[in-house]
């Protein structure tokens, strides 16, 4: 009988049932096994009963899976043991975040505003990133407030990996079916995740955090969740929202990281789309940094005249510093030819610019520049030089 003050495998020292369910018992407890001795989070399962081999299996997954991440937002795994207290119990261990769960604070009232919810989407998008990008990519499961917990450090830590998927997914390939409703997507029940699935559960949590309604009791039109009239939020948020919890696989975001990007740099409001249109407008990714990896707009890509003409100038109100090099002698047609095979780019990079328009404007007014001034200006150079090099000779 698992009670306060027991001590389990000789050093963890139960304090407080944290939550309980058939056949399942989380406990904060102290290790006693390190000195000084530290708080940790105990999951117990008893197998048998209600609890058989597939339960088990996800116990043992969980554990596996945990035990290989290392990332600041995901509590660490600590041990693995089991137990024979008259049932047999399975002991996981995890490191211990004080703090409140998501689902907690909505019990107790509290609403979160835009602002808060886009810094809460923003830190689950990478902490999704990483578990995404391994080899094999890590899926979640079953995203929700109560696996979020606001630490007291004031950040978000994902937490309960007990629904987590740790192998590639192929087509046509079933799995055990796990998630929780209102939260998880319809290919889950399925028996089918993938990557959007977790975004998908990621978008219904913060349509609960906006609400304050569970997105299963929300109303329903297509199986889109019906949010946009409980909520005061700006138009590319809604839209934001909206691709996120797209019924269909396919209509979502593909990544985390084009979430964020969506998140970062805002859509297009969903009435202002023509009909007309074959494809989505490029999102503004300007300004990353001149190493980002984020792809350059193809509209954008070709010889830049202006960077070409006037390689002096043309780098201040580029924000390219490096370009300044084509002031020396020796570099100058040098990196006069290297600006306009890829002034675009490192332009693009280099500086925020309200939309490709407005970057396209910039480009044609440093162009004609070049062609009126930068043209002249080097054919007196050059006339210049020559004619100092006839004088010595």
């Amino acid at each position: 009988m698992l009670q306060v003050e027991k001590v389990l495998n000789g050093r963890y020292h139960l304090k407080r049932k944290l939550g309980h369910n058939a056949g399942r018992q989380t406990w904060l407890a102290e290790d006693l096994g390190v000195s000084p001795s530290e708080l940790v989070v105990v999951k117990l399962l008893a197998f048998g009963g209600e609890v058989q081999w597939d339960d088990l299996k996800l116990f043992e997954r969980e554990a596996q899976v945990l035990k290989q991440l290392n990332h600041d937002r995901i509590p660490t795994y600590r041990d693995y043991f089991h137990i024979d207290d008259r049932a047999l119990w399975f002991g996981l261990v995890q490191e211990y975040i004080p703090g409140t769960s998501l689902k907690e604070q909505l019990a107790q009232g509290k609403r979160f505003p835009e602002k808060v919810v886009r810094k809460i989407a923003a830190d689950i998008l990478k902490i999704l990133h990483f578990l995404h990008e391994l080899q094999p990519t890590v899926l979640h499961r079953d995203i929700k407030p109560s696996n979020l917990i606001w630490g007291e450090d004031e950040q978000i830590y994902l937490v309960d990996f007990g629904a987590v998927q740790d192998r590639a997914t192929q087509e046509g390939v079933t799995f055990t079916v796990v998630g929780t409703y209102g939260y998880a997507p319809m290919e889950q029940f399925g028996g089918r995740a993938i990557p959007a699935s977790d975004l998908y559960a990621l978008g219904a949590t913060l349509i609960h955090l906006l609400t304050g309604v569970s997105p299963g009791d929300l109303p329903q039109r297509n199986l889109r969740i019906g949010f946009q009239d409980k909520v005061s939020l700006s138009p590319t948020m809604v839209s934001w929202l909206e691709k996120l919890t797209e019924p269909a696989p396919e209509e979502r975001f593909k990544s985390a990281q084009e979430a964020m990007q969506g998140l970062k740099w805002g859509m297009k409001p969903k009435h202002l789309i023509s009909t007309l249109e074959v494809k989505p407008a490029p999102l503004n990714n300007s300004g990353l940094g001149i190493h980002s990896s984020a792809p350059v707009p193809e509209e954008i890509i070709g010889w830049n005249w202006g960077a070409f003409l006037m390689p002096w100038f043309w780098p201040l109100s580029n924000n390219v510093w490096f370009g300044l090099l084509s002031w020396m002698p020796q570099l100058g047609w040098i990196m006069a030819i290297f600006l306009g095979a890829r002034g675009n780019e490192w332009a693009w990079k280099s500086r925020r610019w309200r939309s490709i328009e407005h970057f396209k404007a910039h480009q044609r007014g440093w162009a004609i520049t070049g062609i009126l001034l930068g043209v002249p200006i080097s054919a007196i150079l050059w006339w210049v030089a020559l004619s100092l090099i006839a004088s010595w000779l």
